[in-house]
């Protein structure tokens, strides 16, 4: 828009014309439902031929015919190359080759260093080698032996001295114990407590003890035992297509009434089957963790919303 001095917006700011909308009048698409690629999605793609396996074909290979490594090379013989190097390295010795004066020479037994070329070796002689005279130390503690007995009955022979006998009186104990008895009756004052109300215990010794006159004991009779087995008077009767061998008489016969057996009831459209009521539905029931979850954590304060406010509200 105008302003004081007849210049534009555009004018003043320095551009030629105001900035393009390019989204101006789009529909608005959520960007969760947008694809990751859009360009995968849209025109020719790569479209290869599909696998080659591996054939004496040339359809196994990238190149139309098969190249060779080296064309037009002539024909090496590997001997002759093998031994033109052979006669290349001989030139090198300047004189002949070393041969030794003789054989190998054979050791005549261990430890021997016939054969060898540096000869015998000082470190591995068997030799002994110098060393200083040898100065015993000297004697140990000499003690006498020990003395022979068992402590029972034989005198001086334990380390410290032997102790003086003192003579002890026979009824020492006796006579300590009749003392200290009579001191003890002299402290006392007056005869001990009796008790004259009831003269029996507290307690009854024997708790099965009564005054009152037992019972005559009374003898168990003795059953006269039956030495011959039981047998019954008459053998079983036998049912011969009758109740002779039951015991109560064969029963009377008793006619019964003709009656007309009730015909099948034919069902009506009006008459309907009756089915007893349903139980109560269960119905699905969130928790009460999830339900605080949710009024604690929305889609608009998910973002400022920390852990810890979360974990205080569910617990």
């Amino acid at each position: 828009m105008p302003i004081e001095g007849g210049k534009t917006d555009m004018e003043r700011i320095g551009l030629f014309s105001e900035m393009e909308y390019i989204t101006v009048g789009d529909k608005y698409v959520s960007p969760f439902n947008r694809p990751f690629n859009e360009a995968a999605s849209k025109n020719r793609q790569i479209l290869p031929g599909g696998t080659k396996e591996m054939s004496n074909l040339q359809a196994g290979y990238f190149d139309p015919q098969f190249a060779r490594i080296f064309e037009g090379e002539g024909y090496v013989n590997l001997n002759q190359v093998r031994r033109r190097h052979m006669m290349e390295e001989a030139k090198k010795n300047l004189a002949k080759a070393f041969l030794p004066s003789s054989g190998d020479k054979k050791p005549c037994g261990l430890g021997s260093y016939y054969g060898t070329i540096g000869g015998p070796v000082p470190s591995f002689s068997a030799q002994a080698k110098p060393r200083e005279q040898y100065m015993p130390p000297g004697k140990n503690l000499y003690t006498n032996p020990g003395k022979k007995g068992t402590g029972y009955g034989y005198a001086n022979i334990t380390i410290g001295k032997q102790f003086s006998h003192s003579s002890d009186l026979y009824d020492a104990a006796r006579q300590n114990f009749k003392k200290e008895n009579e001191e003890h009756h002299r402290l006392l004052k007056g005869a001990p407590f009796k008790l004259n109300l009831y003269p029996r215990d507290y307690f009854d010794t024997n708790p099965y003890f009564t005054e009152k006159p037992l019972p005559p004991i009374k003898k168990e009779e003795k059953k006269e035992s039956l030495l011959s087995p039981f047998k019954p008077s008459s053998p079983g009767k036998k049912p011969g297509g009758m109740k002779a061998g039951t015991f109560e008489p064969y029963p009377s016969h008793s006619t019964d009434p003709y009656v007309l057996k009730p015909g099948k009831k034919v069902s009506k459209k009006d008459d309907k089957v009756f089915h007893p009521p349903s139980g109560p539905k269960s119905r699905p029931i969130e928790s009460i963790m999830s339900l605080n979850v949710k009024r604690a954590l929305n889609m608009k304060n998910y973002k400022t919303a920390s852990l810890a406010t979360a974990r205080h509200v569910t617990f």
